[in-house]
């Protein structure tokens, strides 16, 4: 089948070996763990249910195989965590206010008892559960302090929110190479009601006179800088990184390897690394907890761990 758009041959995959499926819905994601780690999980709670990648940019071709009564939900990833939106029955508050969607779940209508197509947003689940899991004393370490965020895209928005939102943030720096996508993420934040803490720090003047942050959120992947505008975030990133406070670093890129040159930068100023793995463990553990209606507690957290970081360590290899 090949989308209206693009010449690219979508492979639709053959669902019928097990009870319930669903979808990784993006385009590219030969790379994703998504149903490595879902599968892991449903394996050991029993469920004959399959996560397939549905590599595509085809919305109509999602939208017709959604409606297959075996479905449970999706993993909805770029480009699609926007353009989903309008095709959904229901947004949950997080969804809304991030304004992207990477998880479809199904919701009955009491009344008719049709089935509702329902987006949320784990990301910022990841990101917050990522640092409360693995900084011992978030009092002294980031809460009632600034935060930062490098980048400017889907990830740097989801960071925002749960900064401000759970993690007692006073202020957001926002650092980043390009000042118009600070200045659409600023737009947006306020336009949904939490933006108006977000300050855009160009300079390393500008990050000298400012005070210290507790947590940092990087967002962007790992290539060394080269422009001129790519060296000015970079130094304000450092700038920070090597004030007297020290935070802990969510670095949110992890593939091709999560040992990139800003994890080495941070750990090398003192600050606590934590690996993008984590906020993704989180943040699929959480759509998990939509589609089987486990508590993530009892879902296999340590399993999926260790899965993960094989295959990172395979990866590395």
């Amino acid at each position: 089948m090949s989308s209206a758009t693009t010449t690219q041959q979508t492979v639709v995959p053959d669902t019928s070996s097990v009870e319930r499926h669903g979808y990784l819905f993006g385009f590219p994601i030969a790379h994703s763990m998504s149903p490595l780690f879902h599968n892991t999980v449903y394996a050991d709670l029993g469920l004959n249910w399959n996560q397939f990648f549905l590599e595509s940019t085809d919305m109509e071709l999602f939208k017709k195989l959604r409606q297959d009564p075996k479905f449970y939900g999706a993993s909805v990833t770029m480009p699609h965590k926007m353009a989903i939106l309008p095709h959904l029955d229901e947004i949950t508050d997080e969804g809304r206010e991030v304004g992207a969607v990477n998880t479809l779940f199904l919701k009955e209508d009491p009344t008719t008892g049709k089935r509702l197509f329902c987006g949320t947003n784990t990301d910022v689940i990841g990101v917050r559960d990522a640092f409360v899991y693995n900084v011992k004393d978030a009092a002294q370490t980031y809460e009632n302090r600034p935060a930062m965020v490098v980048g400017g895209g889907g990830a740097a928005r989801s960071a925002v929110y749960a900064l401000m939102k759970w993690m007692k943030a006073t202020k957001i720096y926002l650092v980043n190479r390009d000042r118009n996508e600070v200045k659409a993420v600023i737009d947006e934040c306020k336009a949904r009601g939490f933006g108006d803490s977000l300050i855009d720090v160009s300079t390393v003047a500008q990050a000298e006179e400012l005070e210290g942050v507790g947590a940092i959120v990087s967002c962007v992947p790992d290539f060394p800088p080269k422009t001129a505008e790519e060296k000015e975030a970079r130094a304000v990133l450092e700038t920070f990184l090597n004030k007297s406070h020290k935070g802990a670093i969510l670095e949110m890129c992890y593939h091709p390897s999560p040992w990139t040159e800003i994890a080495g930068l941070s750990e090398r100023a003192g600050w606590q690394l934590i690996l993008g793995t984590e906020a993704m463990i989180y943040q699929g553990l959480e759509q998990d907890r939509y589609w089987t209606g486990k508590p993530v507690s009892e879902l296999p957290k340590a399993k999926v761990q260790a899965v993960i970081a094989a295959k990172l360590a395979e990866a590395r290899h």
